[in-house]
């Protein structure tokens, strides 16, 4: 008679388990999510960013996992509030790397977080995608192996649109500057001291304010009374908005240039109608309803009517594009290891982002996907981010 093996339910699973584990293949592994870790900023004064980040986030994976996701995988979110704070930025951080054993992270709202982030992943060798923060150190942050890439605006070349603009546009001759004092400020005042030195011109003076000042009207004056006939603001949307106030209480009705901070939130909420005075930079806004990405939020996010509800957008579009290149470098790099990611963001070209379609975005001596040409001045119209008109 011929003997019958056992083959139970158990014993198959064991023998196919130690195949795999033979092939170097972890159970399931070809099965498995690759997570990406977010560290944002998604409660207290900046939500409503981290919120825009996270929506574009959540956009751009439901596009790569409808079409079959990375290495035949799905992608999947995992998200950590930062609350703006560096110390605890750096915390979720480690803890999704370390933890949740993330294969890249995506966030940085705030400048001061981002370089509290940056060392840890450069020895951490785990690629990060910036989609918001602008301080120009983040990404040349002088490491030997630099795995910081960014999808959003540069300090440095902000300031220089800034200052074109506030000379070519508004006829201003002596800027004075209102920066918030933390580092996303200290980067934007070498900036625009270097665009103002390029120039041959001089500023009526720098002045400092804190996040949570609710009157420099004592910076203004002495900027006022020091002959400025324009300003650079550098600050979010609650700092930014009693900067407008306390312009109101003076009666000093001045041109003013901006970082993108005031596109944060209600801005004008805040600030009160005077806030549609401020001009400030985007890298991409919603125009028009049937544009394929506004159509596709309203169906997700039912709370979206108008493109006044989106806000920012380019929040959106920097992080659903930031996405969009991460996943193709997973799959370019055939793995989820760290240095065969950053070698494969080199590689890049022909991803078709909402901004635009990226060719080559990333070489080691530049590791940001978006320039000058990438801007728009915009400003705050019932509500809603519009270009200016030219």
């Amino acid at each position: 008679m011929t003997a019958r093996l056992p083959f139970t339910r158990r014993a198959v699973l064991a023998a196919v388990t130690s195949v795999l584990l033979s092939a170097g293949l972890p159970a399931q592994a070809q099965d498995d999510p690759i997570k990406i870790g977010l560290v944002a900023a998604l409660s207290g004064q900046s939500a409503k960013s981290g919120e825009s980040i996270t929506r574009g986030i959540t956009m751009a994976l439901d596009k790569i996992n409808g079409e079959g996701g990375v290495l035949g995988r799905p992608l999947e979110l995992v998200s950590r509030d930062d609350e703006s704070n560096p110390g605890k930025g750096l915390v979720a951080a480690r803890e999704l790397v370390q933890r949740e054993k993330v294969a890249a992270l995506i966030g940085g709202l705030d400048t001061p977080v981002s370089l509290a982030i940056v060392p840890f992943v450069n020895g951490a060798k785990m690629p990060f995608l910036g989609p918001w923060a602008a301080g120009t150190p983040i990404t040349q942050n002088g490491a030997e192996e630099n795995y910081v890439f960014r999808v959003s605006a540069v300090d440095e070349i902000v300031d220089e649109a800034i200052a074109e603009y506030l000379v070519a546009e508004r006829g201003v001759s002596k800027p004075g500057m209102i920066l918030i004092n933390n580092p996303w400020g200290e980067s934007n005042e070498k900036g625009l001291t270097k665009a103002l030195e390029a120039r041959g011109m001089e500023h009526a003076g720098i002045e400092k304010f804190e996040s949570n000042d609710v009157d420099v009207v004592p910076q203004l004056t002495r900027l006022k009374e020091n002959g400025a006939d324009g300003l650079f603001l550098v600050a979010n949307v609650a700092p930014s908005a009693q900067v407008v106030k306390s312009l109101d209480r003076m009666g000093w009705d001045v041109p003013i240039a901006s970082h993108w901070g005031p596109a944060g939130g209600r801005f004008t909420e805040l600030a009160g109608p005077s806030g549609e005075k401020v001009h400030f930079i985007q890298t991409f806004i919603f125009t028009d309803p049937a544009h394929p990405l506004f159509m596709k939020l309203q169906e997700s996010f039912p709370e979206i009517e108008t493109l006044a509800d989106v806000t920012p957008a380019t929040g959106i579009a920097n992080a659903y594009d930031s996405t969009l290149l991460l996943a193709a470098a997973i799959e370019a790099a055939g793995s989820t290891d760290g240095p065969a990611i950053r070698e494969a963001m080199y590689g890049l070209s022909g991803v078709e982002g909402v901004i635009k379609t990226y060719d080559t975005p990333f070489t080691p001596d530049n590791q940001d996907a978006l320039g000058p040409d990438d801007y728009v001045f915009t400003h705050f119209v019932e509500g809603e981010i519009i270009p200016l008109a030219k």
